[in-house]
């Protein structure tokens, strides 16, 4: 598995952006992720930027004061781009080296302090588009609780299929309705097989739901016919987001047999701006494991790397904003708390999946890592699960209820990683703001 630990890691590192050092900060100096943004409501052009405390570091604005030289200067004039798509073209190395470069510029002592803060922008003062020019996107199943729970509410005898425990289950989706937080999802329509019915009708969707995931971005091609070995699976990963799979559960239950999903699934698709690259997570890698009364993976799908620390150590948490919170002036209500390490499948292994009949990944390819379940029910990470299918209604704070997501409702997904010894990495989140059916 790639990404080994460095200096930059080091929790003892402080910037001269003071907001970074700040507890609880999800942008410290150890973690500098990636977006695409310009300033709210203006005509610039978009640019690749780092967060860093509550600032944005403007990459293009950085470029011009030759903060570092070498290829992380290569990498760095690359960020000029409207997209991630030509920093990722320049390899691994690469994206190593600007991350040492803008790492040793931001520590507290440098001596172009002054300087460099010219390219600080206020995170409140911008706007942000996706990250990378994304030419396919595919969603992956990996949770087996959320399979299970999923499972046993449409096919009660059998809730996890045979194959569930072999392959790591996907569906290509659509990658042309793939959003940015602060995207406004506007309530599908489709054919739904109303109960007792004998024939279905077209229909705005009354059972909108949401899916809390894990975005994969992929920084580098493999060729078309050969097969990433899962030893290297993680090696064309640039990094990690948070990504909001929404689903009408309504139209995806009359329309998923034969072939899965469809028009249940590619009206949108929420991701956050910022990219939290492998190299950032480097310290929160926990052994993978199988269950040992499971089957094992076929080797492909296995190797002693993968086994050593193939796993990530991800808190996850999805929360609802409704109308009336919003008017009130009340906090969102956090609905389910997981983590990524409960993943049953892997990022290598869907990597070493999706690559193992030739496929040809390209740069700037998404995967979502499918909902993302815990064992216990307040880690179920979408509301048919939390709601046993719309049977049990939520309490919220508000003194509201809900069964699936309702017209004003905005959904917010968060991601962070903390441990002793660590500095804390977050995610930001993915917020999405849902609006009535045309």
């Amino acid at each position: 598995m790639s990404a080994a630990r460095d200096s930059t890691h080091d929790p003892k590192l402080s910037s001269w952006v003071d907001s970074a050092n700040l507890p609880g900060c999800d942008f410290p100096i150890q973690n500098l992720p990636l977006a695409v943004f310009r300033r709210s409501g203006s005509r610039e052009n978009f640019r690749c930027g780092v967060a860093i405390g509550d600032r944005v570091l403007d990459l293009g604005a950085l470029d011009m004061l030759s903060p570092f030289g070498g290829l992380g200067a290569e990498a760095l004039a690359a960020c000029a781009e409207s997209s991630l798509n030509r920093l990722m073209a320049l390899g691994r190395d690469a994206w190593v080296a600007l991350r040492r470069g803008l790492s040793e510029c931001l520590r507290a002592g440098s001596p172009r302090a002054t300087e460099l803060a010219t390219a600080l922008i206020p995170q409140s003062d911008v706007e942000f588009t996706l990250p990378a020019r994304i030419g396919n996107y595919t969603d992956f199943y990996t949770s087996i609780h959320h399979a299970t729970r999923v499972g046993r509410l449409f096919r009660p005898d059998q809730p996890l299929l045979p194959n569930y425990k072999w392959v790591p289950i996907a569906y290509h989706g659509r990658a042309s309705s793939i959003g940015v937080s602060g995207q406004q999802v506007r309530r599908p329509r489709g054919q739904i097989m109303a109960r007792g019915a004998d024939r279905p009708q077209l229909a705005p969707s009354a059972r909108l739901d949401f899916e809390l995931e894990v975005g994969v971005l992929i920084g580098s091609n493999n060729e078309l016919g050969r097969p990433v070995p899962v030893a290297q699976a993680e090696d064309p990963v640039f990094g990690l987001c948070l990504l909001n799979d929404w689903s009408a559960r309504d139209v995806q239950a009359w329309e998923y047999q034969p072939l899965g999903p469809f028009l249940a699934k590619s009206f949108a698709t929420t991701i956050s701006p910022w990219v939290v690259t492998l190299e950032a997570l480097a310290p929160f890698r926990l052994p993978w494991s199988r269950p040992a009364q499971d089957p094992q993976p076929l080797p492909y799908l296995d190797c002693e790397e993968l086994r050593a620390r193939g796993a990530l150590d991800v808190n996850l948490e999805v929360a609802i904003e409704t109308a009336g919170m919003r008017a009130a002036g009340a906090a969102p209500h956090a609905l389910a708390r997981t983590n990524f390490r409960h993943s049953y499948w892997s990022v290598a292994q869907m990597v070493a999946h999706h690559t193992v009949n030739g496929c040809n990944l390209e740069r700037g390819d998404l995967l979502g890592s499918g909902t993302q379940s815990g064992a216990a029910p307040a880690e179920a990470g979408s509301l048919l699960e939390l709601t046993d299918g719309g049977k049990c209604a939520i309490s919220l704070a508000s003194g509201e209820s809900r069964t699936f997501v309702e017209d004003g409702d905005r959904v917010i997904l968060r991601g962070w990683c903390e441990r002793q010894g660590c500095a804390r990495i977050g995610f930001g989140e993915a917020s999405a703001l849902v609006l009535p059916a045309n």
